[in-house]
């Protein structure tokens, strides 16, 4: 005889609960069902109340977007609103943590237009420069409904090449001035007044550099064992830490943030006391650490080859020249180790440019092409190149890049192969042509990275925002692209599929067609940054 099923007891209600004191309005536009119900019971499970419309008994409102928001409030009413209005976000991250964070956060802040302006309390202020507001209409009928796969576009991957990924840890390099001109959009001017750019050279706070720094180290660490999950932890946490417009003195002070739980708040802690961190100290004596991290900087060799190759009992560089399983990409980047870590200076980096501009003119007149990276932000030197080309016909892009590289090796220029990839012709993995290798300077045999990606003219601007960076603005354009309900990538910004659970979702198949970097900006509601300014 089958057993009984018992009854599931509903969960009692806490009056005292977290949400205690709050009284919400819930907008329902862009929100999973399934979701939007489980959000209401466990508010009111926790103390909390939910209005079926707005009211003054409300405290909080939450929506997905400003446009969401509008749908259902107008803008006078909106204004009158004494409560907070904040990103669901919130709930999501407050759940997680079994507590109430900080709402600083999620402010879904708006002004008397009616624009979407996210977290602009904490975003540094620029000189002579204002956040640009979004006609959303205006967006919305330039909407493209194109198809293409889905697909992993933060790494690119030949045969069994395992490349680096872009580490998550905040960039620290020196600023430097810069007579940088404007984004070179095809379809807008350069700044006309360049000596004004270096005047007013952007230089965002630095206030908590000492505990970033260390989290930093951390993430490329547990990277190269292989932890993602306490890699993340701490990529997280340096999101919310180089923000902050204060310096932390105690962690009391961060306690209530989002991604700072106890240990990460045992670790601040430590950091403002001693200005170091034990567990950091340790990695850095660690045999196994030392050497993982070390193979791992190596380029085409990734957490797993590392881990590997330290089990098959090699410790140093010497040690792998005997080692037979490297691809040849691997051995390439073994090779030139020495060369690859070596920055290239700015001047030598600006001919460098004009060069492949004028060989890209040769080959097809009109091709725009643009060395991104810190070059593009107005770095001194830089690590590698970052080329980024199309064309504004939207067309003669095609196949361009196998005559580029057949010319700059002719020339020299080019010297070792990577990664080669092409999909313009043939359409697939959004048209964007690839191609990773080695170059060297006139002259010389000292080789540097250098990395093309070719654009199809329609999703241009997404590639340029992605191969400028920095690692910290792209990571808040990402966070901030997925609070509205969408996925940036260098292809373009999707609509985001509901994910299960405290899943993410995936990414649709169709984009946001925007011209320029600043639709780009524009549209997710960020202020403007010129490439000099994203140096965060």
């Amino acid at each position: 005889m089958a057993p009984k099923r018992t009854k599931r007891k509903s969960p009692s209600l806490d009056p005292q609960g977290m949400f205690a004191g709050m009284t919400v309005f819930l907008i329902e536009d862009g929100v999973q069902s399934v979701r939007l119900q489980i959000w209401k019971q466990k508010l009111v499970q926790m103390g909390g109340k939910v209005e079926t419309q707005l009211s003054e008994k409300v405290s909080h409102v939450f929506a997905i977007s400003s446009d969401a928001l509008f749908h259902h409030v107008d803008g006078d009413r909106l204004a009158r609103f004494k409560g907070h209005v904040l990103l669901y976000q919130w709930l999501e991250e407050s759940l997680a943590a079994g507590e109430k964070v900080s709402e600083d956060f999620y402010i879904l802040k708006v002004d008397p237009e009616g624009f979407d302006i996210f977290d602009k309390s904490l975003k540094p202020k620029l000189a002579n420069r204002n956040s640009s507001s979004y006609d959303e209409h205006s967006h919305c009928k330039r909407m493209k409904s194109s198809h293409e796969e889905t697909k992993q576009t933060n790494e690119e991957k030949k045969g069994d090449i395992e490349t680096n990924s872009v580490s998550w840890a905040s960039n620290t390099e020196p600023h430097s001035p810069s007579s940088l001109t404007s984004s070179p959009e095809i379809s807008s001017t350069q700044d006309k007044d360049v000596g004004m750019q270096t005047s007013f050279q952007y230089s965002p706070p630095d206030l908590n550099k000492g505990i970033t720094e260390i989290f930093g180290k951390l993430v490329n660490i547990y990277r190269a064992l292989g932890d993602d999950r306490r890699s993340f932890s701490y990529y997280k946490a340096i999101a919310v830490v180089e923000k902050l417009p204060f310096k932390v003195e105690s962690a009391d002070q961060v306690k209530d943030l989002p991604g700072i739980g106890k240990s990460m708040q045992d670790h601040i802690q430590e950091i403002v006391t001693t200005g170091k961190l034990s567990k950091l100290q340790h990695f850095e004596t660690d045999e196994k650490v030392k050497t993982i991290t070390l193979f791992g900087e190596v380029w085409g060799i990734g957490p797993a080859t590392a881990l590997k190759l330290y089990e098959k009992g090699h410790r140093t560089l010497d040690d792998l020249k005997n080692e037979d399983s490297l691809t040849n990409a691997q051995v390439i980047g073994l090779k030139y180790f020495d060369d690859i870590k070596t920055r290239i200076p700015r001047h030598e980096a600006q001919e460098m440019e004009l060069v492949l501009q004028k060989v890209a003119e040769d080959i097809i007149p009109g091709m725009v092409v643009v060395c991104g990276g810190s070059y593009r932000r107005g770095k001194a030197s830089c690590g590698d190149l970052d080329i980024v080309i199309t064309h504004p016909d939207g067309k003669s892009h095609k196949g361009f890049l196998q005559n580029y590289v057949k010319r700059l090796k002719e020339m020299k220029l080019l010297r070792e192969d990577l990664i080669f990839s092409t999909h313009s012709e043939e359409g697939t993995d959004s048209g964007v042509d690839t191609y990773f290798g080695l170059c060297t300077y006139p002259g010389r045999e000292l080789r540097h990275r250098i990395d093309f990606k070719v654009y199809p003219r329609d999703i241009y601007a997404f590639g340029l925002i992605a191969w400028t960076g920095n690692d910290v603005l792209n990571r808040r354009l990402r966070l901030l692209a997925e609070s509205k309900g969408y996925r940036l990538d260098d292809t373009g910004l999707f609509p985001a599929t509901h994910g299960s659970g405290s899943k993410r979702g995936s990414r649709g198949t169709a984009s946001l067609k925007l011209e320029t970097e600043k639709e780009v900006f524009d549209f997710l509601g960020f202020p403007w940054l010129e490439p000099y300014e994203r140096n965060l």
